[in-house]
C-alpha cells in the first residue's frame, strides 16, 4: 500500500482548533526505534511512524499509541504478552505497559504514538464534552477500510505538510473514527461503578488491561489472584466488579480468547489439531474439542479442511 490518496482531509472549525502540536515522521525500512532514549516527546509531540520490512523493529516507551498493520503481520509484545496483529485490525494502547513492534518479511505498518496531553488537543476540539482520563482504552479492534485510509491520509500529510492545517485536519479525521470506534465500550463503563465518568472510566482501563493480557497470553492461567493483581485489586473486588461489567466470569472471557487463538492457528498454521490446542492453552484435546465445536459449530478437523479445500479451488 502506497502512502497516497486521493481523498480530502476533513475540514477544522476554525473556533475549535487544537492548541498547537508538533507533528513528526519518520519512516522505518530498516534497523530499531528505541523510542525509550528518545527525548522529543514533549506534552504535545506526535510521531507519526510508518515501517515496513522484517527487520525494521520499534521499541516504544509507556506512550499512547495506536498501531495499524497496512499489510502482511505485524507481532506486537505488551508487557510479558505477544499477539500477532494482521491487516484489518487496530491496537489502541493507553501507555500503561511498554510496547515492542517487529515487523514481518512483507509487512507495512504504521503507528501514532504521544503523550495523553497531545492525544487531548483533538479528543477535545471533537468530542462536544470533555472526555476525563484516560483518553485511549486499551484494546485491539477489528478496523474498517475507512479508518486505514485516513491513517494513511494522515501519513501523507504528516510527511509532506507537518505543520500545515491540512495536516491537522487529517489528525482530526483521524482521532475522531478512532473514538467512534471505542464507542462500542460505553455501555460497559456505563456499568462500572463509580460517582464521575472518569472514575468509570478509570475502573474500565483496569479490567480493559486484564482482558488485554488474556488476549495476548491465552495459554497462561493466572487464576483470579494473578488478574487481581494485573488490575491492582483483591481478588474479591476483581471477581464481583468484573462480573458485574462484562457479565462474565474471568475465566469464560478467557476460554473465549482460548478459542479465538485456535481459530487463527488452525486457519494460519500447519499446526497439528492437538498442537494446537496446547498453543492455545487446553491441556485436554477432549476439552478443546468440546469448546471449539460448541463455539464454532465444527470441528477444527473441519475449519481446516474448509479452508484447505477453498484455497485448493483459488488455486
Amino acid at each position: 500500500m502506497h502512502l497516497s490518496m486521493d481523498d480530502t482531509p476533513a475540514p477544522i472549525d476554525i473556533w475549535k482548533r487544537p492548541r498547537p502540536v508538533r507533528i513528526e515522521f519518520e519512516k522505518l525500512v530498516r534497523g530499531t526505534l528505541n523510542q525509550a532514549a528518545d527525548r522529543r516527546h514533549c506534552e504535545r509531540t506526535f510521531r507519526v511512524l510508518v515501517g515496513s520490512g522484517r527487520d525494521c523493529v520499534l521499541h516504544s516507551i509507556e506512550l499512547p499509541i495506536v498501531v495499524i498493520p497496512l499489510r502482511g503481520r505485524l507481532k506486537l509484545t505488551e508487557g510479558d504478552g505477544t499477539r500477532l496483529l494482521h491487516r484489518g485490525q487496530v491496537f489502541v494502547g493507553d501507555g500503561g505497559q511498554r510496547v515492542q513492534l517487529i515487523g514481518g518479511s512483507d509487512s507495512l505498518w504504521m503507528a501514532l504514538a504521544a503523550p495523553p496531553g497531545a492525544w487531548r488537543q483533538f479528543v477535545d476540539v471533537i468530542c462536544e464534552q470533555t472526555i476525563p482520563a484516560p483518553v485511549l482504552l486499551p484494546a485491539t479492534h477489528a478496523a474498517d477500510r475507512g479508518l486505514a485510509r485516513a491513517a494513511v491520509r494522515l501519513a501523507r500529510e504528516a510527511r509532506d505538510h507537518a505543520t500545515s492545517g491540512r495536516c491537522e485536519g487529517a489528525m482530526l479525521g483521524f482521532v475522531a473514527l478512532l473514538l467512534d470506534l471505542q464507542s462500542i465500550f460505553d455501555a460497559l463503563i456505563a456499568r462500572c461503578p463509580g460517582r464521575t465518568l472518569g472514575q468509570r472510566r478509570g475502573v474500565f482501563l483496569r479490567l480493559q488491561r486484564v482482558c488485554n493480557y488474556m488476549e495476548s497470553s491465552s495459554d497462561l492461567d493466572l487464576g483470579i489472584a494473578g488478574f487481581a493483581r494485573v488490575a491492582n485489586y483483591s481478588p474479591c473486588h476483581f471477581l464481583r466488579t468484573f462480573n458485574t461489567v462484562y457479565g462474565k466470569t474471568p475465566h469464560a472471557v478467557l476460554i473465549e480468547q482460548r478459542l479465538k487463538r485456535a481459530l487463527r492457528l488452525v486457519n494460519d498454521t500447519a499446526l497439528s489439531i492437538t498442537e494446537v490446542a496446547h498453543a492455545s492453552g487446553f491441556e485436554d484435546r477432549c476439552a478443546f474439542a468440546r469448546s471449539f465445536k460448541r463455539r464454532y459449530g465444527e470441528t477444527a478437523s473441519a475449519v481446516r479442511e474448509r479452508r484447505l479445500a477453498a484455497a485448493a479451488v483459488c488455486d
